[in-house]
């Protein structure tokens, strides 16, 4: 067991948990409750999982009401209607399936309409009257906001410049303190084998917002006011090492030295703990020279799936631990490294979990240092308010992650929805138990096992890649005369997001590039195996 961590913490942690949840059912609202039963239902239903998936991702692409409708009474002919629906609900989905796609110019908006207000709890709506008073209601909680502009990776330059609009948009709120924007909306080329250039690209737009939050500053509930925080969040394993750079590059530049601006890494990725290292010292070294701190958040990570796919399309390693055991382990080894007193007082922590075990040990290790006012605990809005409340009521520091999406956003809002019930319903997630969740049921006993189990193997974890080809290595070595016994097996793809390899490749532009000035180079044809030195000109008829 690591030395941060200890019995007594442990069992203060899951007595916390314990209280705050029991805490948390109380202040469940009913619509709260109805949902919970509802989201419950489906879990023990895969088909109706299925089918509200595929209803997000295929029914409500188009924009013509006629295919919009056929599609739904496709899924519900083929996986029949859901048993998560309530009574009312039930009966207007008998009723579509028969008669409602002959109304589809009528129906098939009111189904829309119906889906965008229930997904209103989990993600805000972008017009700016709805904002303002979702922002606003939050701050009179006390709860500060960090909004996210859901999207996904832009795919043109026009498109890029559009949503660092958005963002620089966003800053000009007053009641804005916190966004969250991810590379890939910054920068429609990214490439990692380009790493240099996409990091010089990454750092003109960062410095665009950087300038923009150390200008539009924000008004506190204590009236300081203070430079608005911009947050860089982790997507896919190939730009996290472009993110970082980008990250550090713009901060290092003397008009940002008094800034503080955020970014994340996730448990999943073994590597993150070194990473966590190496910026904790960077940060170290910063403040020591008169520098702003800087602020990370440690998620567990939400892209495992798109990483399996990855992984198996590429025939790479997948990058993340497989294990979901390892995962608990190895965010507990970073929350220990993040909660030191002197790695605190240049990097300030966020602790991004709906676990409330995990944000249990948090706050008790924090407690024990004596640093519990400097760490703050982050939650997705929408994702068990109920727990959220109970938490504010403690007198946390509570930082609410919010997607924003406005109407014509929709369908960027179906990816977000749809990628957050895979990952909540997975099993092993904390969220998966959340609904109907008491501390006395079997669900709370497995879970507090699994945090336990976790708390004890921190020291086990993995902290080097799994993603480690190596063609500068490959390249000295010997390949076999044939492939043996065990058959053929095609050789991975090139993995461009390491160092090595960009190296590799490096090294072959400069052995083979031609400069002005340089001899000729003379090509030998080969035919039949037998070098032709000089190949006679022949008149070929056609």
């Amino acid at each position: 067991m690591h030395d941060w961590i200890d019995e007594a913490l442990i069992k203060a942690s899951i007595e916390r948990a314990a209280r705050w949840q029991v805490r948390a059912n109380r202040l469940l609202t009913p619509d709260e409750h109805k949902q919970q039963r509802q989201f419950a239902k489906m879990l023990d239903a895969s088909a109706d999982k299925v089918f509200l998936v595929k209803l997000l991702d295929q029914g409500l692409r188009s924009r013509h009401p006629g295919r919009v409708a056929d599609q739904i009474r496709f899924l519900l002919e083929t996986y029949g209607t859901p048993r998560f629906f309530d009574p009312g609900e039930r009966l207007l989905s008998r009723l579509f399936r028969y008669v409602g796609h002959h109304f589809s110019a009528w129906a098939v908006p009111a189904i829309i309409a119906s889906m965008r207000k229930l997904s209103r709890q989990m993600i805000i709506p972008g017009e700016m009257d709805e904002l303002t008073d979702f922002l606003g209601r939050r701050r009179a909680e006390g709860v500060q906001v960090n909004i996210n502009h859901l999207g996904e990776a832009v795919l043109g330059e026009q498109e890029a410049c559009r949503r660092l609009a958005v963002y620089l948009d966003d800053l000009k709120n007053p009641l804005v303190e916190h966004i969250s924007v991810k590379i890939s909306t910054l920068y429609s080329q990214l490439r990692p084998i380009a790493f240099e250039h996409d990091v010089a690209v990454l750092i003109d737009r960062l410095s665009l917002l950087y300038r923009a939050a150390q200008q539009q500053a924000f008004e506190g509930a204590d009236g300081v006011r203070r430079p608005k925080i911009v947050h860089l969040d982790m997507e896919a394993f190939d730009d996290v090492e472009t993110t970082l750079a980008a990250f550090r590059r713009t901060l290092a530049q003397d008009q940002f030295r008094s800034l503080t601006a955020g970014i994340v890494l996730q448990a999943y990725l073994p590597e993150s703990f070194v990473f966590q290292q190496a910026l904790t010292r960077w940060a170290r070294e910063r403040t020591a020279a008169g520098g702003a701190p800087i602020r990370l958040r440690i998620v567990k990570g939400a892209n495992l799936e798109m990483e399996r796919v990855q992984a198996a399309l590429h025939g790479w390693p997948q990058a993340p631990f497989s294990y979901k055991g390892d995962v608990d382990a190895h965010f507990k080894r970073m929350l220990g490294y993040a909660l030191q007193p002197e790695h605190l007082a240049s990097v300030h922590l966020g602790v991004a979990s709906h676990n409330l075990f995990e944000l249990a040990l948090a706050y008790e290790a924090a407690k024990r240092k004596g640093v519990q006012d400097q760490v703050a605990f982050e939650l997705l809005a929408g994702m068990a308010d109920h727990v959220r409340r109970a938490l504010a009521e403690q007198g946390l520091s509570l930082l609410l992650y919010a997607p924003v999406a406005g109407r014509d956003e929709f369908l960027h809002a179906v990816a977000y929805l749809i990628r957050r019930m895979d990952e909540n319903s997975g099993r092993g997630n904390y969220l998966r138990y959340a609904p109907m969740l008491t501390t006395d049921s079997e669900a709370w006993q497995g879970l507090s096992t699994a945090f336990v189990s976790a708390c004890r193997r921190i020291d086990t974890t993995r902290t080097h890649p799994f993603r480690n080809q190596d063609r500068l290595a490959e390249a000295r070595m010997t390949p076999p005369a044939d492939p043996g016994d065990e058959g053929f097996f095609n050789v991975p793809d090139t993995d461009w997001s390491l160092a090595a390899n960009r190296q590799w490749a490096d090294q072959i532009r400069t052995q083979w590039q031609r400069r002005a000035g340089d001899d000729p180079v003379v090509v030998t044809p080969v035919v039949a195996g037998q070098a032709v030195a000089h190949a006679p000109d022949q008149a070929v008829f056609d």
